[in-house]
């Protein structure tokens, strides 16, 4: 399915579509508003840091896009409407709020599966852009 990032009618199954293959078809999945090098609210700026310091290749959906439909299309998926919401293999993780508390805990990188990236691309912002207006 073609994607433009300027577009703001996609239609329910458009936005459901791109849901569902950016869950299925990534690791880690950050929905948000706005992009990383440009996030649109608090919550999803420190949902980008906090997961970035972990995993350079999260890839990333702008919820603005359309906004009602992403909310219907995510809370299909995690029974939340709100974002920023982050899925690791598939798996709804939380938002900003729990991906906090996670880290204060010291168990964010487990739970985004740290393990499974090389080291030395932790922390970098350079990957984080290249997928932003991408569909999955």
């Amino acid at each position: 399915m073609a994607f433009d990032p300027l577009d703001s009618s996609m239609d329910q199954e458009a936005v459901d579509d791109i849901v569902d293959a950016a869950i299925e078809n990534n690791d880690v999945v950050l929905f948000m508003k706005g992009t990383p090098a440009a996030p649109q609210c608090g919550f999803s700026e420190r949902a980008i840091r906090l997961v970035s310091e972990h995993r350079p290749d999260v890839h990333t959906v702008d919820v603005l896009q359309s906004t009602e439909e992403f909310r219907t299309a995510l809370e299909r998926h995690s029974g939340w409407e709100t974002t920023p919401q982050a899925f690791v293999e598939g798996e709804f993780v939380g938002g900003s709020d729990i991906l906090a508390e996670l880290d204060e805990r010291g168990d964010l990188a487990d739970e985004l599966n740290a393990d499974d990236v090389d080291p030395d691309e932790v922390g970098g912002d350079d990957d984080l852009d290249a997928d932003v207006d991408a569909p999955f």
